[in-house]
């Protein structure tokens, strides 16, 4: 936490008003193995890393992105982004609602799917569509914040490859994992922020070379435009984000004017037999 509060003062030294952390940065990345005793890293909300992140967010004057392993009951814990004001009080919390269970990424063992829904957060910068990491796979989570009137998306991630995964399929997985993501920002008309994970973090199982988080944090805008993107290795990723250029976007393509809300009967269906 001390490197993360040092670079978290460093973005506010250089004029940051929201800052964003990766997916649960507090510890390494523990999914990749299943294992009791690591529940033993979670933790109330409100609580000891509430405390802290919130009192750095008042000193700072900045609202604040952080992604916890939240304890909500004996037996019952959730993957959960709280954003901070710039007062240092909580101003919301989103509880992950996708949970992966795949090879190096056994999540659903740690983490019960949220119970919050798709509420965006409102806080003196905007209004924050906030999600996590697997739900950024998914355009009904980010059609569904965008039609609560969030101004920005917003992503906590930890994805990478794993050991076994050969160069071109590295690349495909980068490719599709900006693209879908920059696919949310122009179907809804809104600007989008993914931060990531970097370096390697082994196995403590043994049985894989870990995974190699391949960061790529980036910005885009509302058209799907680059605005900024960091590399492989740990960076301070600064970038100005426009939330009025949205209007003007959405007066040019027209989407939520154009969609056929009266012909999507099905979409709730886990899979269409018929």
């Amino acid at each position: 936490m001390a490197l993360l509060s040092s670079e978290i003062r460093e973005a506010a030294s250089r004029g940051a008003r929201l800052v964003v952390l990766q997916e649960l940065h507090n510890t390494p990345y523990f999914c990749q193995t299943e294992d009791t005793r690591l529940f033993d890293l979670a933790e109330p909300i409100p609580g000891p890393s509430t405390d802290f992140y919130g009192a750095l967010a008042a000193e700072l004057h900045i609202v604040l992105v952080t992604s916890l392993f939240e304890r909500r009951a004996p037996g019952l814990y959730h993957n959960t982004a709280v954003v901070f004001e710039a007062d240092g009080s909580i101003a919301g919390k989103y509880r992950k609602m996708h949970i992966p269970d795949d090879p190096a990424y056994y999540e659903k063992f740690y983490f019960t799917p949220g119970d919050l829904g798709f509420q965006p957060i409102r806080t003196s910068v905007g209004i924050l569509g906030v999600l996590v990491c697997w739900d950024q796979w998914y355009p009904e989570a980010a059609r569904l914040m965008a039609l609560r009137g969030a101004e920005i998306l917003i992503y906590p991630t930890a994805i990478g490859w794993e050991s076994s995964d050969p160069e071109e399929e590295q690349k495909r997985q980068l490719g599709a994992w900006m693209t879908v993501q920059r696919g949310h920002a122009v179907a809804n008309g809104l600007p989008l922020l993914a931060v990531n994970r970097v370096g390697n973090e082994p196995d403590p199982s043994g049985q894989t070379g870990g995974i190699q988080f391949w960061g790529h944090s980036f910005a885009a805008g509302p058209q799907g435009e680059l605005l900024a993107e960091a590399g492989e290795e740990p960076a301070l990723l600064m970038v100005d984000v426009d939330l009025s250029r949205s209007e003007a976007v959405r007066r040019w393509w027209p989407f939520l004017r154009d969609r056929r809300i009266d012909a999507y009967r099905g979409i709730e269906e886990r899979y269409l037999d018929d």
